[in-house]
Order: structure tokens, then C-alpha cells, then sequence
């Protein structure tokens, strides 16, 4: 009879360290990692990439990394083809330059790339592996409705931005721009088409693309230029779904607050669409010019009374006009006066110019006071920025760089 051989109960520690290795490294995991030699292929060739832009040392992006690689081993399952969806990620203290390049400013990013094009929604969801999985499972689906009758273009929401299709053919290359449009731009618009005989009578002239504004009575929109040109459908459909003046939710605000703009808001009742297209006018008569240095937003009044009551109003006031600066809140001094020719551009202005916060703290500008009216420095202080609370959070990201606004 042989003698027992006892052998040593294996390190406590050893059993941690092999446990946690194959829970963060899954065998089936398939993370692509991006670098400048390859970040252009593999994105082009991709239908749909998910790609986590991260630093090791960001706890924010420790915690995702297992999340990320089941949710890819998930998809995978359901994606077989390695072009359908890709799961990439991008050390961004080793690749500064691709970081810069897609203008990271917190960790971990999550962005959306269609075909090589990144999306401007971010993924802003919950980091989960069901979320992620969700997400990309929407993504990969037809956002494009059929039209089997033309009747059905009568019972549309007209509350929504609706883009119709009418073409000969699913197979041709008009579509295929038409469809490579909606999948970029199908959050902003609801995206519908018809094809053949349900759609000849909308094809006087051949193929057909066209707009439905919100509102009942708003006249219909004809697309003019070529169908095969990409550029030209995607500038003109994006100039459709989104608005000069677009709508401020708790749901985008992160997403808004994150470009970087200040805010001019109108706060009105969501019944109150009378004033929401004076409003609109007025941005569109006045600030056209002033795209790109302030984002113009409504807001409902209901839903949005604890920034009212930072600057002293309540539903009841409604219709408010105000900046947010990200640092003070400022108020337009009357609704009314948004008829004055260039009263609302000369409030943005003042903003830019340092003049309202100079106003607020000090008083009427010497040059505003009129001639042997003495000058007072009345200490002012303007209500704090309400919208800035809306930001990225650090408790959900590591946060690069804060910005200085006025």
C-alpha cells in the first residue's frame, strides 16, 4: 500500500489573483485595440464600432473593462461577422494624439462610429452589460419604417420631424444614401420610405426625398440635390432634424452642457408654442451669426422650475428668456422686448463682451449712464449656473479639464 501524499493547500492570495485574471480577461473576449496604424481601417470597415477611449489609472475605467468585454463576447454571439459590430478601445495616455484627435475630455468615452463616422451621441447609458448590449442591438436595427400605403403619411406624428423617401427601387444607390443618412440621423428625425408602385405618385421626376416639419399646417420641404451625393443628402437632412433652437432635457443635458457653449434659454409652458416660434424667429432674424459661439435651447417650464427659481422666477413668469454662462445665470429684462430690433443680439453680445458680469457686480457700465447722472458701484451678485449642475459628473467620470466660462 502505497503511503499518503498530502500536498499543500494552494495560496489563498494565488487563488484571488487567477480568480480576478479570467473574470477581467475572458477567453472569448474580443477587444480590438486602436492605434494610429490600424484606427482607420478598422473603423471604415466597420457597420457599427463601440469604442471605449480610456487611462489604466482612471478607477472609472477599471470598473468598465469587464462590463465592456462581456457586452462585446454578448454581441458577438449575435454578430458573428467581425464587420458587423466592433468592440475597440483606446489607451489614451499611450495614443495622445487619437484622443486629441476626437476631442476626449473625460474617462472612460464611449463612442458610437458608423463606417468610419463617429456619431455625436456619445453612449451616455447605464454601464451595464444588458445596457451596452441594448444599445448596440438598436443601433443595428432598420431605422428606416416602410410605407405600404400612402395613407399612412396622413396619421404621422406631425409633433416630430419626419423625412420621407419615395423611391423606384430598395437596390439602388439613392437609397443607399438615403439609408446611410437615417442611420446617422435617426435620433434627431423619424426616418420613412416607400418604394415601386406605393410610391409612384410621389415620384413625379424620378426619386423623391421629403421633409415634414412639425405642426399641422407647416408646409412640406423638397430635397433638390443629387441623391447619390452623400454630403449634400446629409447637410441638407441634418439642417431638417436639427434645429437652430433645440429643446433642452434632463435626457440631453449632459450631452448639451458637454459642448462647451453657453446657453440662451427660453422657458415656456409646453403648450405655449405661440411664443416658442417668436423665440425662434428672433434667433433665426438676429443670431444666425452667433452658431457656434452660444447654443440656443427651450426649455419646459414645468419640468425645469428649479433653474427658474435660482434666477428668481416660477412657472407662473413664463415666458423667460436667460443665459447660462456655466458660472452665472443671466435674465433678458423682458419677454417683450424681444420685438425691439436687436435687443436679443445685443443681450449675447454683452455676454461675450464681459458685460453683463461686469454689470452684475459693478453696476450700469459708465458708457450706459446718461451725462451728469453720477456713477454708483452697486455690488451685485448674479445667480450661480444651474445647468452647469447638468455636466458630466466626477463621481461617474475622471474629468481632464474644466473650462472657464463667463
Amino acid at each position: 500500500m502505497r503511503p499518503a501524499i498530502f500536498l499543500p493547500p494552494p495560496d489563498p492570495g494565488c487563488v484571488l489573483l487567477i480568480l480576478v485574471s479570467w473574470l477581467l480577461n475572458p477567453a472569448r473576449s474580443e477587444i480590438t485595440s486602436l492605434e494610429s496604424g490600424n484606427i482607420d481601417d478598422i473603423l471604415n470597415n466597420a457597420d457599427v464600432a463601440l469604442v471605449n477611449f480610456y487611462a489604466d489609472w482612471c478607477r472609472f475605467s477599471q470598473m468598465l473593462h469587464p462590463i465592456f468585454e462581456e457586452a462585446s463576447n454578448v454581441i458577438k454571439e449575435e454578430y458573428p461577422d467581425k464587420n458587423q459590430v466592433v468592440f475597440a478601445r483606446v489607451d489614451c495616455d499611450q495614443h495622445s494624439d487619437i484622443a486629441q484627435r476626437y476631442r476626449i475630455s473625460k474617462y472612460p468615452t464611449l463612442k458610437l462610429f458608423r463606417n468610419g463616422m463617429m456619431m455625436k451621441r456619445e453612449y451616455r447609458g447605464q454601464r451595464s452589460v444588458t445596457a451596452i448590449a441594448d444599445y448596440i442591438r438598436q443601433q443595428k436595427s432598420n431605422p428606416i419604417r416602410e410605407v405600404n400605403d400612402l395613407e399612412e403619411i396622413k396619421s404621422l406624428d406631425r409633433s416630430k420631424r419626419n423625412i420621407i423617401g419615395y423611391f423606384e427601387q430598395k437596390d439602388a444607390n439613392n437609397y443607399k444614401t438615403f439609408e446611410r443618412v437615417a442611420n446617422i440621423l435617426h435620433d434627431d428625425c423619424v426616418f420613412l420610405s416607400a418604394f415601386g408602385p406605393i410610391s409612384k405618385p410621389e415620384r413625379f421626376s424620378g426619386d423623391n426625398i421629403i421633409y415634414k416639419p412639425p405642426g399641422e399646417n407647416a408646409p412640406d420641404m423638397v430635397y433638390l440635390g443629387s441623391m447619390t451625393n452623400f454630403d449634400l443628402t446629409y447637410a441638407w437632412t441634418q439642417d431638417k432634424c436639427v434645429p437652430l433652437v433645440r429643446e433642452i432635457t434632463f435626457e440631453n443635458g449632459e450631452e448639451l452642457t458637454e459642448e462647451g457653449l453657453p446657453f440662451l434659454i427660453l422657458f415656456h409652458m409646453k403648450d405655449d408654442l405661440e411664443s416658442l416660434e417668436k423665440f425662434q424667429q428672433e434667433v433665426a432674424r438676429q443670431l444666425i451669426s452667433e452658431k457656434g459661439t452660444i447654443n440656443f435651447l427651450h426649455a419646459d417650464c414645468d419640468k425645469f422650475r428649479h433653474p427658474l427659481l435660482h434666477i428668481q422666477k416660477t412657472p407662473a413668469d413664463c415666458p423667460v428668456i436667460a443665459i447660462d454662462s456655466f458660472r452665472h445665470m443671466y435674465v433678458f429684462p423682458d419677454f417683450s422686448d424681444l420685438a425691439i430690433p436687436g435687443k436679443l443680439k445685443q443681450f449675447v453680445l454683452d455676454l461675450h463682451s464681459g458685460k453683463l458680469h461686469r454689470e452684475f457686480h459693478h453696476g450700469p457700465d459708465p458708457t450706459d449712464v446718461a451725462p451728469g447722472q453720477p456713477i454708483q458701484d452697486l455690488a451685485s451678485s448674479p445667480p450661480e449656473s444651474s445647468f452647469q449642475k447638468l455636466a458630466p459628473s466626477e463621481h461617474r467620470y475622471t474629468l481632464l479639464r474644466e473650462k472657464d466660462e463667463l
